[in-house]
C-alpha cells in the first residue's frame, strides 16, 4: 500500500489532459494507475492507497480541480476495479448508480435536465457492468492465459475509469455550479462540448492502463505475490 500509494503521488504530478472548465487544472497520470491499483491491492487497500497517494500529490502540488478531496475520482475507480476484480458484480452496479443518478439528475444543470446525448458513453459503461461480460472478465482475470487477462483487464479498466469520470462529474456540479449557474454554460460548455471529448480520454485512458496492468499482473503473479485482495 504504502508503495503504490508513493507511485501514485509521483504519477498524479504528471498531467495528461485539461479538465475543461476548470482552468490549470489537469486530469493527470495517476488516473492511468487508479483502477490498475484497485486490481492488483484489492477494493479496500486499493481505494486506501490511491487516497493516500492523491492528497500527498495535493500537498505537493495543490494542483486538483477539487482541492484536497481531488483524489476521490480516482479513488472510487480504484475501487470499481477491485470490486470487478473479484467478482462483485451487484455491489459494483449499485455503486456507479449510486454515482451516475445524482449526477445525471442533478438539480437544474443535469445532463438529463440541458442534453442527455452526453450521458452515452456512461450508459455504455452502466450496461457492460450488468452484462454477463463482467462476469467473464473477472474470471478471465484468475487464468494465466495472456488473451483472457488482456480482455479482463481492459474490460475493467474501462467500466472502473468511466465510474471515475462519473465521481469527478458529480463532483464538478457540487463544486462549480454554486459560482457559475448559468444554464447556457452547462449545456454548451460542458455537456456539448464534452459529448465526444470524455469518451476519447477514457479510451485512451484504459489502453494505456491495460498495456501497462497487463504485464505488471503477470510479473507480480511470477513472483508469487497474491493479487486482487479480498
Amino acid at each position: 500500500m504504502c508503495i503504490f500509494a508513493a507511485l501514485y503521488a509521483v504519477f498524479s504530478l504528471v498531467s495528461l489532459f485539461p479538465i475543461i472548465g476548470a482552468l490549470g487544472r489537469f486530469i493527470t497520470l495517476a488516473t492511468v494507475l487508479a483502477p490498475i491499483m484497485g486490481m492488483l491491492l484489492g477494493p479496500y487497500i486499493g481505494t486506501v492507497a490511491t487516497s493516500i497517494g492523491g492528497f500527498v500529490g495535493w500537498i505537493m502540488m495543490q494542483s486538483g480541480a477539487f482541492s484536497f478531496v481531488s483524489f476521490i475520482p480516482g479513488s472510487s475507480s480504484a475501487l470499481a476495479a477491485g470490486l470487478l476484480m473479484n467478482g462483485r458484480r451487484r455491489v459494483s452496479v449499485i455503486l456507479y448508480l449510486i454515482l451516475f443518478l445524482p449526477m445525471a439528475f442533478f438539480p437544474l444543470i443535469g445532463p438529463v435536465w440541458l442534453y442527455p446525448l452526453f450521458l452515452w458513453f456512461q450508459l455504455i459503461g452502466l450496461i457492460f457492468l450488468v452484462s454477463p461480460a463482467s462476469t467473464v472478465a473477472s474470471k478471465s482475470m484468475r487464468g494465466g492465459r495472456i488473451d483472457k487477462l488482456t480482455f479482463g483487464v481492459g474490460f475493467i479498466v474501462l467500466v472502473s475509469t468511466l465510474a471515475g469520470q462519473v465521481t469527478g462529474t458529480l463532483m464538478f456540479e457540487l463544486f462549480f455550479y454554486p459560482f457559475n449557474p448559468q444554464i447556457d454554460f452547462w449545456r454548451t460548455a460542458q455537456w456539448q462540448l464534452l459529448t465526444f471529448v470524455y469518451p476519447l480520454e477514457r479510451i485512451i485512458i484504459a489502453v494505456l492502463a491495460t498495456l501497462v496492468g497487463v504485464p505488471l499482473i503477470r510479473a507480480v503473479r511470477a513472483y508469487g505475490f497474491e493479487v486482487g485482495g479480498t
